[in-house]
């Protein structure tokens, strides 16, 4: 049996909880391992030949932990050293062989190529659903951009490709941007795309929309979607804002719909504002839609679980 070093027992005998534990032990509630795991485990090594591979539970805990904080990979190698809080939520003690910069890449790259961000993010709106908490009455459709570095000054001398630019007001912003579909009742999100920033939020509309919706909700920037040939047989209720510059001519009751629209449609504004502000995912770290695309389906699971969170977590 092995036992506690110093350091880690002084770290359990601690009175204080850091509010980085108090997140993770909130996440460790809120996660669904055993769901999560069971997505991954069919496409894990098994090592049968060379060196056995890190426990998938361990492994999957530490890439959770660099999304959390987007880390980078040799990043999360130190925090691992570095921070008892980290190790004991990935399992890990000092005294075990901590998975270095390369095996977490290798690991990212694993999940990457089997295209298993999506699958975990069906896997928790499935969770999700068996508490009740996927609804599909309405739904309410957003986008907003991510930013990509806009400099040459790298190996290839060139920028991404697949990120473009495009004029939001009067400034200008290069990246990407993702687009979501969300519940209009509880605001979790069922859909998830990308494209290039260029792109108009109307090109990409019907991909967030799971087809059993009664009514949407949207911006000023969708006027004129329910004309779009994709979207003339769908019997669905379309409630649209009106554009700043019309407001200023409405009555009394005009203006009170258009609030109720808009109290409405601010549900969608909550997970992106834990993709980009509380995990830190305003700017893309990859080059390409695809891998970006990636840690979004797992960053929008996570939002989820927190949105929901005071349905799943019990009450004190």
């Amino acid at each position: 049996m092995n036992q506690l070093s110093f350091a880690e027992a002084e770290y359990q005998s601690k009175r204080r909880r850091t509010r980085r534990e108090v997140f993770l032990a909130r996440m460790e509630q809120l996660i669904p391992w055993a769901a999560l795991e069971a997505q991954i485990a069919h496409h894990y090594p098994q090592g049968r030949q060379g060196r056995p591979p890190y426990r998938l539970s361990a492994m999957l805990r530490v890439h959770c932990l660099q999304l959390f904080y987007n880390l980078s990979d040799p990043a999360m190698e130190d925090a691992l050293y570095e921070i008892a809080s980290m190790r004991h939520f990935a399992g890990l003690r000092l005294s075990d062989p901590l998975p270095d910069e390369t095996t977490i890449l290798n690991f990212r790259h694993f999940l990457e190529r089997h295209g298993l961000g999506q699958a975990v993010f069906a896997a928790v709106n499935q969770h999700l659903a068996q508490h009740g908490l996927i609804l599909r009455e309405g739904s309410i459709l957003d986008a907003s951009i991510i930013a990509a570095p806009s400099s040459t000054k790298n190996q290839s001398g060139q920028r991404d490709p697949e990120m473009h630019q495009t004029r939001k007001g009067n400034q200008w912003h290069f990246g990407m941007k993702l687009h979501i579909g969300v519940d209009d009742t509880l605001g979790l999100v069922h859909s998830l795309h990308t494209t290039p920033a260029n792109v108009h939020d109307l090109t990409v509309a019907d991909k967030l929309l799971h087809g059993k919706e009664q009514r949407a909700f949207t911006d000023a920037g969708y006027r004129g979607i329910e004309r779009r040939p994709e979207h003339r047989d769908r019997a669905l209720a379309w409630y649209i804002a009106r554009r700043p510059g019309e407001r200023s001519r409405l009555d009394a009751e005009q203006r009170q719909v258009e609030r109720i629209k808009a109290s409405i449609r601010a549900k969608v504004e909550h997970p992106f504002r834990y993709i980009k502000g509380v995990f830190g995912y305003d700017k893309v770290r990859y080059r390409g839609l695809a891998r970006n695309t990636h840690r979004l389906y797992w960053l929008a699971a996570f939002a989820n679980l927190l949105i929901g969170s005071r349905y799943l977590l019990p009450q004190d």
